[in-house]
């Protein structure tokens, strides 16, 4: 019998999550910025600068980054190092369609890949970044050890990612918004409402911030620690391959 996963609230086997989540993507590929910026009022623009600024990547780095979308961090490292090494990988190329018409400069490769199995050798990248995609991954223990295994010692893995607010106030508010306000835009400036409750309800089940930094730890990552944003909305983990 194969093993459930969940896709939003629903539990559905894992090869069946992976599409049903692909079709999502594809679904808002061509959106997908305005839609960003709509639901967050622009705030994810200023979470993925803060995200650059602690990573603080060098030109001599080679980066990865997984589920890549439209490109936002590629063009944001590119502002302070335009010729620095990075590979993009997304499962869907329709995303990654996105990206390549944005990124029209610097050492960039494109990759369609899944976050579970990588083609990259052992020990090759100082710094893994995902951004808004480790809650969409079928198998999420299962890209963590890809991560580490395709980290040079001394590499980083860094993450940014909905997650739990700190405040039973925050906590309330912040429900309500995303229960009712993100379908609703769904629905008016994209026309489904569907993909942004799947959305949503991602957000809803994926690990808070100390039982995500548990995982990571037990990967084997050291030095795990996370810094929230937003009152915990958002939060960036972070850990080293010693």
């Amino acid at each position: 019998m194969d093993k459930l996963s969940n896709f939003g609230y629903s539990k559905v086997n894992t090869k069946e999550k992976t599409r049903l989540v692909q079709k999502v993507f594809s679904d808002v590929a061509q959106n997908y910025d305005f839609m960003n910026d709509v639901m967050s009022f622009g705030a994810h623009r200023f979470w993925k600068k803060i995200f650059i600024d602690i990573i603080n990547p060098s030109k001599n780095d080679r980066i990865i980054d997984v589920g890549s979308g439209s490109g936002d961090l590629v063009l944001e490292i590119q502002k302070k190092y335009l010729n620095t090494k990075i590979d993009v990988v997304d499962l869907n190329k329709a995303m990654l369609k996105e990206g390549k018409k944005r990124i029209k400069k610097g050492n960039v490769r494109f990759y369609v890949q899944n976050a579970e199995n990588l083609s990259f050798s052992d020990n090759t990248y100082d710094k893994y970044l995902i951004a808004f995609c480790l809650r969409n991954i079928t198998n999420m223990d299962q890209s963590l050890k890809e991560a580490f295994r395709i980290l040079k010692p001394g590499g980083q893995y860094y993450c940014l990612e909905f997650s739990k607010p700190n405040s039973i106030p925050l906590s309330n508010i912040y429900s309500y918004y995303k229960s009712n306000f993100i379908p609703f835009f769904g629905k008016v400036f994209s026309n489904n409402e569907d993909a942004y409750s799947y959305l949503n309800e991602s957000i809803d089940i994926f690990p808070n911030q100390e039982n995500l930094k548990n995982k990571i730890e037990n990967i084997g990552f050291k030095s795990v620690k996370y810094i929230n944003l937003f009152g915990g909305i958002v939060s960036i983990h972070m850990g080293c391959k010693y």
